[in-house]
């Protein structure tokens, strides 16, 4: 047994005997709860929706493929995989995209490959920063300022760069 099949039921049975001993009326605040969840799904759902479309139409157009081949010789200068700079672009806005981009680049190369080394390094240590910035924001109704989208996009570069540098050190 793990300590998890354990933990997680103990802190659940903790908060509701905590509730009940403060004289909360627990069903009421979950229900109350759920419907602020619910809200918040409503109002993101379209930039959500926005999103996938826009990911969807732009990996089926052949323009990832084409920045792909334009990037290629800043790409191969900084050692890293052309077959993962799809990757790189889909990355920040689809994770499910990403996924999907993985898979096709692991049926291509050897897992235990560089490029599918780099890959799996890369998807492991980024995250789908425009999707993430776009659910946060819209949950607090505030607009996202450049700066936020100049960070991620910094961040994600870095992520990019010291995947491959960091699979060449280890391999």
């Amino acid at each position: 047994m793990r300590i998890g099949d354990i933990l997680v039921p103990a802190v659940v049975t903790l908060i509701l005997l905590a509730g009940v001993y403060r004289g909360v009326d627990i069903v009421r605040e979950f229900s109350e709860g759920a419907k602020e969840s619910l809200t918040t799904v409503i109002d993101i759902l379209p930039s959500l929706i926005l999103l996938m479309t826009a990911v969807g139409m732009f990996s089926a157009s052949g323009a990832v493929d084409i920045i792909a081949n334009v990037l290629s010789p800043v790409t191969s200068f900084l050692g890293f995989p052309r077959e993962c700079v799809s990757l790189a672009l889909i990355r920040p806005v689809s994770g499910s995209g990403a996924l999907c981009t993985l898979e096709d680049i692991l049926s291509r190369v050897s897992p235990d490959s560089f490029t599918g080394r780099v890959a799996s390094v890369l998807m492991g240590s980024t995250e789908t920063t425009f999707y993430t910035i776009s659910v946060y924001f819209a949950s607090i109704r505030r607009k996202a300022y450049p700066i936020v989208f100049a960070g991620a996009c910094f961040a994600d570069i870095c992520g990019f760069v010291l995947s491959a540098m960091i699979v060449r050190l280890i391999m």
